[in-house]
């Protein structure tokens, strides 16, 4: 079965800093192929990137944006449709609480920005919370479900240091793979190298989602490994 491992930086590092990152990340560290690793990077800093990555050999890792427009291209200023971010991103970060607390976006507008990723050729990772997961999956499209991932994230975990319990964590995932049994789910919420071990073995999860632990290379690669199964780094 693939495993993921998505780092959210949201809105943090120059493009110094996450170039350096990327450096450290690819001497650093070497994981398991079949560990698809997933890197969102600050909109601005994601052709820069993805141009470095070209030079490099870390062929399990892509590009994500962070979010993107419930529109196609079009008058809409600000937005970044799917179109202009395809051929550098091949996931999208869609729904995360972030989003919904400090944007207000609705059930719909997600749905609206899966639906512009899938025909775009963009996986989404949508974002899902209990216990709202139920009424945020129904806003999807059910021919846009095929081929996304999802990503649960209890709001309460996220930026606290303190992840939700594991008997919980369980609980929720549990309950969203009874409403989408295909679909990988990533779990998220204060992962860092101290828990990861823990949280990685969640049944029914095939991966984890990072934050802040994603900021320092030599974290996430921690992380890496665990997914990895211990791998050793080779310094």
């Amino acid at each position: 079965m693939r495993r993921y491992l998505l780092a959210n930086w949201k809105a943090h590092k120059t493009l110094g800093e996450a170039e350096a990152w990327l450096e450290t990340f690819a001497r650093s560290h070497r994981l398991d192929p079949h560990l698809q690793v997933i890197l969102a990077p600050p909109v601005p800093f994601l052709i820069p990137l993805w141009r470095k990555l070209q030079k490099m050999n870390l062929s399990n890792l892509a590009l994500a944006v962070q979010d993107l427009s419930p529109f196609p291209p079009g008058a809409y200023t600000g937005a970044v449709a799917a179109e202009m971010v395809r051929d550098f991103a091949e996931y999208a970060i869609i729904g995360h609480s972030e989003r919904r607390r400090y944007f207000h976006e609705t059930h719909q507008e997600i749905g609206n920005k899966v639906r512009e990723a899938v025909a775009a050729g963009i996986t989404p990772i949508l974002c899902l919370d209990q216990p709202y997961a139920r009424a945020q999956l129904a806003a999807i499209e059910e021919e846009d479900l095929p081929g996304l991932l999802i990503g649960y994230g209890p709001v309460e975990a996220i930026g606290i240091e303190v992840p939700q319990s594991f008997a919980k964590a369980g609980a929720a995932i549990a309950a969203i793979r009874g409403m989408a049994p295909d679909t990988p789910i990533l779990f998220g919420g204060s992962i860092n190298a101290k828990n990861a071990s823990e949280y990685s073995a969640l049944a029914g999860s095939s991966g984890l989602m990072v934050g802040t632990a994603s900021l320092d290379a030599e974290e996430f690669g921690a992380i890496g490994r665990t997914l990895s199964g211990g791998a050793s780094n080779p310094g």
